[in-house]
């Protein structure tokens, strides 16, 4: 899984002019899926991210995670998160996994948030989604699961 994550003082997502999902301080999330990817992966990665210290205390350090600070979650899918570039000048998505795998872990994940106590809104997975953020630093790091488990 590659998560990319941005702190956000806000975000909101919209399908087809409605907004469908809207938060206030906390984590703006794209969420990639490979083929290798499980449940296990999913857990460890919600984890990390829910107990990242990369929010300010008292003396503006980054002190804090999302659950010191009760932060909310805007969970996006994003299977382009795995393009590959390497050969000409269209992208290649092979490397992302089929919507029969990406799709349940995608649900999986922002349920696991849910039960971790994390309010999480979501988008539609497949939608084309407009999503807007207010990036808070701007403060934005990639999760990879190959590069961190």
């Amino acid at each position: 899984m590659r998560l990319l994550v941005q702190r956000v003082k806000n975000s909101n997502v919209v399908v087809e002019g409605k907004t469908i999902g809207e938060i206030g301080q906390g984590f703006m999330v794209l969420l990639g899926v490979a083929p290798t990817d499980t449940k296990e992966t999913a857990d460890f990665l919600v984890q990390k991210l829910i107990n990242l210290r990369v929010f300010e205390d008292e003396n503006e350090k980054l002190n804090l995670s999302l659950m010191d600070i009760k932060g909310e979650i805007l969970s996006i899918s994003q299977f382009t998160l795995y393009a590959n570039c390497k050969k000409g000048r269209r992208p290649s998505f092979l490397d992302a996994a089929k919507p029969e795998i990406s799709k349940p872990l995608y649900e999986y994940f922002n349920k696991a948030l849910e039960n971790a106590g994390v309010h999480t809104e979501t988008g539609i997975f497949g939608a084309m989604m407009k999503v807007s953020l207010i990036n808070d630093g701007p403060t934005t790091i990639i999760l990879d699961s190959k590069e961190i488990i």
